[in-house]
């Protein structure tokens, strides 16, 4: 299945998504209703709220609550992209200037914290428990998975199950959120509800590891936003991990300094990611990507045939394959 095939058969909701969005993320508050609607409107692909959309219909659910949620979720992964840009000193975000860049930290800090609270009042307003103890864990989760990687950051001696940890919490929980609220609203049952929980999680650690690889082999035209930019923050990832694991002293000594570096080192960042290249690390940490894409496909093997099973089933491979 396309993804134009797959957006078709969640269009309306995905654009109930869109105006909730809209409507949350004003205030009467001239600078919140700015920051808001250029927060929630960066041009993302919104693959969040269309996994649980396709998700829900999967599970025989048609009510209005999965909009909501899906606007939910996204004004979540809105909150945590503008906090992660002061944390990243990221100065552009989906092409575009970042809110720090353009708001300055003070208020970036205080708009992360105001979209988080609104995307809670509007999950709160289903008055569903099951839902704020998904919505809770998850959010706790993904800050202590960036205080983790900051604790870790400039360490050349993290493994790679260090690594998935970290992804895990930072990114494949959100997904898995939102496979499993679909498997909520459409009250599966625990057993369904927890493979739907799995299939979102190993999307999303799909969803990163290409990430990390695209920061190394991809530009910034293409990806909008800085590449390199895993290096420049001290952060090593899975194609640098098997490359100081793996590759002769001489490498590992190079990834060490660059990772310590308080300087600019773009000749070093450069020459990083040609080794990897050259090494072929990118394709070993693809692998893996495609080895959870696989997982993922593999927890809906019961669930009922159709054309949003189908399109689910097509997303981890549309994941992988992004962006190359």
């Amino acid at each position: 299945m396309t993804p134009h095939e797959i957006y078709r058969l969640i269009e309306n909701g995905m654009a109930e998504v869109e105006e909730e969005l809209v409507r949350q993320a004003s205030s009467a508050i001239p600078l919140v209703h700015d920051i808001g609607q250029y927060a929630c409107h960066g041009g993302g692909k919104r693959v969040r709220p269309a996994i649980l959309l396709l998700g829900a219909q999967m599970c025989g659910y048609e009510g209005p609550v999965g909009a909501r949620l899906g606007a939910v979720v996204e004004m979540i992964h809105a909150a945590t992209l503008v906090h992660d840009d002061i944390i990243d000193n990221a100065s552009t975000r989906r092409g575009r200037p970042s809110v720090n860049a353009r708001w300055g930290n003070e208020i970036t800090v205080l708009m992360g914290d105001w979209l988080y609270m609104t995307s809670f009042r509007l999950a709160l307003a289903e008055r569903c428990i099951k839902v704020m103890d998904v919505l809770i864990e998850v959010t706790r989760k993904m800050v202590e998975g960036e205080l983790i990687q900051l604790t870790l950051n400039g360490n050349p001696d993290i493994t790679e199950a260090q690594h998935l940890d970290i992804s895990t919490r930072k990114t494949a929980v959100l997904f898995s959120a939102c496979s499993q609220l679909a498997g909520v609203l459409g009250n599966v049952g625990e057993e369904r509800e927890e493979r739907l929980r799995q299939y979102g999680l190993n999307v999303g650690l799909a969803f990163q590891l290409v990430d990390d690889v695209l920061d190394l082999t991809s530009d910034e035209s293409t990806l909008g936003k800085p590449v390199r930019s895993d290096l420049k923050e001290g952060k090593l990832t899975l194609p640098l991990i098997y490359l100081m694991r793996e590759g002769n002293p001489r490498h590992r000594a190079l990834i060490q300094d660059v990772l310590q570096s308080t300087g600019p080192d773009a000749e070093g960042r450069e020459m990083i990611a040609r080794l990897v290249r050259e090494h072929r690390m990118d394709e070993r940490a693809l692998e893996k990507a495609q080895d959870f894409a696989r997982k993922a496909k593999e927890c809906l093997e019961d669930f009922p045939r159709g054309r949003a099973r189908e399109a689910l089933l097509s997303i981890p491979d549309y994941i992988v394959a992004r962006d190359r």
